[in-house]
């Protein structure tokens, strides 16, 4: 029953994580208005914002106008719901759980506001960043809670000087102070070493994407916070089989 609960509290966060993502960039309030239908303005009934079931419920189309409702809507609720469930799977009723619980939210309000707006939101990196600092210390005290924001900031760092290389190899801004901001997150969440190696696999996460979008011409730039936080949610995932085969390399 557990993942039965976490599913259902998943596409509940879902939807509220949608929102924060799509009104927040752009200074809204995430209480008024009401969610409503953007077409008609319809103030939506509580039985219209049950996640994904309203939308299979109304075919995907507003009740009063007819217009076409996003099927990312429900995407993200049964994503979010999925990841809820899938990391009790892994890591079962321990700490772990909460913060990849903490992670896949982040993960979710990055994917809406970064993708939407090219922007990723300081409020939920705080938030998230000293809920996961709180657990560290649960887990292992002050100690653990000094080398997890040593570690954010020495990432920070090796942004930084990426971002300083980026700029003038293209002359133009090459990273976002998000990105910078986010890296803090990564070093606090694996560590440093763990959080180098999420950054490079995040470039290969992102390189189909900017192959796609070189190909069809869509913009010139391309968000980086959907990539590098999935990435970071991956590396804490597989902690235990990227730390072995570190150490056999460094071993041999």
């Amino acid at each position: 029953m557990i993942y039965i609960y976490l599913f259902i509290l998943g596409t509940i966060f879902g939807s509220f994580y949608t929102v924060i993502g799509l009104r927040r960039p752009v200074n809204e309030s995430i209480i008024k208005p009401r969610s409503h239908c953007e077409n008609c303005q319809h103030f939506l009934k509580w039985y219209e914002l049950i996640p994904i079931f309203s939308y299979i419920i109304q075919k995907g189309k507003c009740r009063y106008c007819g217009e076409k409702i996003s099927v990312i809507y429900p995407l993200i609720e049964l994503l979010t719901g999925g990841l809820f469930s899938l990391s009790y799977f892994i890591y079962g009723f321990t700490f772990n759980t909460l913060i990849s619980l903490f992670l896949v939210s982040l993960l979710i309000i990055i994917y809406v506001s970064d993708f939407k707006y090219f922007i990723i939101l300081d409020g939920p990196l705080v938030i998230l960043g000293i809920l996961i600092l709180g657990t560290k210390f649960l887990l292992g005290g002050i100690e653990s809670v000094l080398a997890s924001i040593l570690a954010g900031l020495l990432l920070m760092g090796v942004m930084f000087a990426i971002k300083f290389l980026g700029d003038r190899i293209f002359k133009r801004e090459s990273l976002g102070g998000g990105d910078i901001k986010l890296a803090v997150i990564m070093g606090i969440t694996v560590g440093f070493k763990l959080g180098l190696i999420a950054l490079i696999f995040a470039s290969f996460i992102a390189l189909p994407y900017a192959c796609y979008i070189l190909l069809t011409g869509k913009g010139e730039e391309m968000p980086l916070g959907p990539f590098l936080i999935t990435s970071l949610w991956l590396v804490f995932i597989f902690t235990e089989p990227i730390t072995k085969i570190i150490n056999l390399f460094f071993y041999i």
